[in-house]
């Protein structure tokens, strides 16, 4: 068999390409070192920093209250963990909203602190003046559209957009903004199908779905939604490949009837002193019992 080849490095250029060759992209919510790791070698797409890491990694009850230097810490990790994968950072609260200035900041310093690449930033067509300064730094941006997480209350919690003809042309036009504010590619989250699937057929960068149907040029998961690490709540849009919570609870149930019975550690997961050694250490130290016990051990008892 032909030696498989060898893989590039995902750049915009690539993501383009597989938009126009009818390939999915696929993109994943990271925030963890091995994650990244296995991900980059499988052949993962886009390695997507999100705050959300701060709800599984930290416990925060809401991506609100997850700060930049979580996001940072997260972001270093990634860029530890991949070599091929774009790495993409999901820029957090109120880091690219007040100003310009502010967001061009904040993305650069992602870019040289994290070694990023590219950034994600969630809003409306209001956010799309300081997106455009954060492209026109010369940095990319992927716009997220739809259920925008920092905007919750304001959304009416975390229900699905664009279910009237109305707001679903409010959010083509925040999209459209955000095209023409630079942005190289648009995620469209729980949208209705209808939303995401006329994007995808208008636009010519690639769309992203992330609970929004299966028409985009990709998808997005949340690679702890993979597992059900979140156990507060299953998103409808996720699909569990795999439980880990009751694997997880049965290897720490387990374990600690382990240590209580004294079976763990045992001999093959423990470092013993040679005899000599320690009878010259327990010699020296006065062990009494431990003599008595390389006595016994000599004479066979």
């Amino acid at each position: 068999m032909a030696d498989a080849k060898p893989r590039r490095k995902v750049t915009i250029k690539t993501l383009q390409k597989r938009m126009r060759d009818g390939e999915a992209i696929t993109q994943l919510a990271a925030y963890d070192y091995r994650t990244a790791v296995v991900a980059d070698r499988l052949g993962m797409d886009i390695l997507c920093v999100s705050d959300t890491g701060g709800m599984i990694l930290f416990g925060h009850q809401s991506t609100v209250s997850v700060s930049f230097d979580e996001v940072m810490m997260m972001a270093k990790a990634i860029d530890r963990g991949s070599q091929y994968g774009l790495r993409m950072v999901d820029m957090p609260y109120w880091s690219f909203h007040v100003s310009p200035e502010q967001a061009v900041e904040n993305a650069g310093r992602f870019v040289h602190e994290a070694n990023a690449e590219v950034m994600k930033c969630e809003g409306n067509q209001y956010h799309a003046r300081n997106i455009e300064a954060i492209v026109r730094a010369g940095i990319p941006v992927q716009g997220h559209i739809g259920i925008t997480p920092m905007r919750m209350p304001q959304l009416g919690g975390f229900v699905a957009q664009g279910k009237t003809a109305d707001r679903a042309k409010e959010m083509i036009d925040d999209a459209m903004s955000f095209v023409d504010a630079g942005c190289f590619s648009i995620l469209c989250e729980v949208t209705t199908h209808e939303v995401c699937e006329y994007l995808t057929e208008k636009l010519d960068i690639p769309v992203i779905s992330l609970g929004a149907g299966n028409k985009a040029h990709g998808v997005h998961i949340i690679s702890s939604d993979l597992f059900h690490l979140w156990e507060e709540h299953v998103p409808r849009h996720s699909r569990i490949y795999t439980d880990l919570i009751p694997i997880m609870e049965d290897v720490i149930t387990r374990y600690m009837a382990d240590v209580k019975s004294r079976d763990y550690p045992g001999p093959k997961e423990t470092v013993y002193m040679d005899d000599a050694e320690l009878a010259t250490f327990a010699k020296d130290m006065k062990w009494d019992s431990k003599l008595e016990e390389l006595e016994n051990k000599k004479a066979g008892k």
